[in-house]
């Protein structure tokens, strides 16, 4: 299984983390949406850039994070190792993030897991369990990078990851005859007939 943790055994050693100047202006601009002595309040935001730069937060992309936001870096780490959005190891290019929360177990998301398990390989696909995704009326739900897949089942969850492996990008949202979070099939109530 390839799970992303910190355990330290698991993390290459980064010696150095710079800003490129696309995400150092982006960082700048976060900054700036603070009142001076507050900047630290961009935290979350800076993180994000740093993780989108580099692919994964190294520990010399945080301390660069607590440099640049004037703040300790032991609160940097509390944060980065808070929050399930930040990786602290190499992850694979698509981040297979499995909600298996209550409403997405109840339809299924043991079976999900497995799958994404079975298709993790640390270069292509990693995988890592979280908490609601918010998503609870389309489960199961699977958010890969930035995009959620819902109302999955095994096979449609192996059409997006074959999808992903060819090098396309399949469609997020429903992955059953759904308008966002309508009935299947379509409204079912409320029609202008």
């Amino acid at each position: 299984m390839s799970m992303i943790t910190a355990d330290p055994k698991d993390v290459p050693h980064v010696a150095k983390f710079e800003f490129d100047a696309e995400h150092m202006a982006k960082a700048k601009e976060l900054i700036a949406n603070y009142p001076p002595g507050r900047q630290a309040s961009a935290v979350i935001g800076v993180l994000d850039l740093a993780q989108r730069q580099f692919g994964w937060l190294p520990r010399a992309a945080m301390d660069e994070v607590a440099k640049l936001l004037d703040m300790a870096p032991i609160r940097v780490y509390e944060i980065a190792t808070f929050y399930t959005m930040f990786q602290l190891k190499p992850k694979g290019k698509y981040l297979l993030q499995v909600c298996t929360t209550t409403p997405c177990w109840l339809r299924g998301s043991d079976a999900i897991m497995k799958a994404c398990e079975h298709a993790a390989d640390g270069e292509t696909f990693s995988v890592q369990e979280v908490e609601c995704l918010g998503a609870c009326v389309n489960a199961p739900v699977v958010q890969i990078n930035d995009d959620f897949y819902e109302d999955l089942d095994e096979a449609s969850l192996k059409k997006v990851l074959d999808a992903f492996r060819r090098g396309e990008t399949p469609k997020p949202g429903p992955q059953v005859d759904r308008q966002t979070s309508a009935p299947e099939g379509g409204p079912t109530t409320l029609r202008s007939e």
